[in-house]
C-alpha cells in the first residue's frame, strides 16, 4: 500500500463525454449546480459576482451551498485553465485538484484532495468523509453526463440524522 496516506487521496473515473463538457461541469456556477450543488457563487478578485454561465478564473472566490447539508463552503480558485484543470481550496484546510484528459472513448477525470491534516478528526471527516463524498459525486457526474440522470436527493432533509454525512451515500 505504498503511496497511500491520510494527508491525501485520489479518485478517478472515466466519463463518456467530451472533455469540454466535463470541464464546463466544474467551471460554471450553473453547470456545477446541475450535478453537485444547490447554489454556487463565484466572484472575481475585485469581488464582482460572476454570471452563472461565466467560467471561473484563477483567483476567484467561491461560496457553495448543498441541498442536504447546512454548512456553507467558501474558498478560492487556485487554478482554472479554461480547458482541462481546476484547483480550489476545500474544507478550510485542504486543496482539491481536478484534472481531465481526453481519451479515445471520453474523458478521464482525476480528482486529488491533498493537504489534509493527519490529526484523528481530520482523518475521519476530511479523508474518510470527503473520499466517500467525492466517490458519490463523481458517479453522479458520470450518470448525469452519460445518461441525463441525477442520483442525489434535493428535497429530503437528511440533516436530521446525526451521522448523515457518513451514512448516506447520496449526501
Amino acid at each position: 500500500m505504498e503511496g497511500l496516506t491520510f494527508s491525501e487521496f485520489t479518485k478517478r473515473i472515466y466519463i463518456k463525454a467530451p472533455l469540454g463538457r466535463v470541464y464546463r461541469s466544474w467551471a460554471t456556477g450553473r453547470d456545477i449546480c446541475t450535478w453537485f450543488l444547490r447554489e454556487a457563487r463565484y466572484s472575481d478578485s475585485l469581488g464582482r459576482l460572476r454570471d452563472p454561465d461565466e467560467p471561473l478564473q484563477t483567483g476567484d472566490r467561491y461560496t457553495w451551498k448543498w441541498h442536504n447539508w447546512d454548512p456553507e463552503e467558501t474558498g478560492f480558485v487556485a487554478h482554472a485553465n479554461g480547458r482541462d484543470a481546476v484547483e480550489f481550496s476545500f474544507a478550510g484546510v485542504s486543496q482539491v485538484q481536478v484534472q481531465m484528459q481526453e481519451e479515445e472513448k471520453g474523458t478521464l477525470l482525476t480528482l486529488r484532495q491533498y493537504g489534509i491534516p493527519t490529526d484523528e478528526e481530520s482523518k475521519l471527516t476530511l479523508h474518510y468523509g470527503c473520499s466517500n463524498g467525492w466517490t458519490f459525486w463523481l458517479a453522479n457526474l458520470k450518470a448525469y453526463l452519460e445518461h441525463g440522470v441525477l442520483l442525489h436527493d434535493t428535497d429530503i432533509d437528511m440533516g436530521r440524522f446525526p451521522l448523515a454525512g457518513f451514512e448516506f451515500v447520496n449526501m
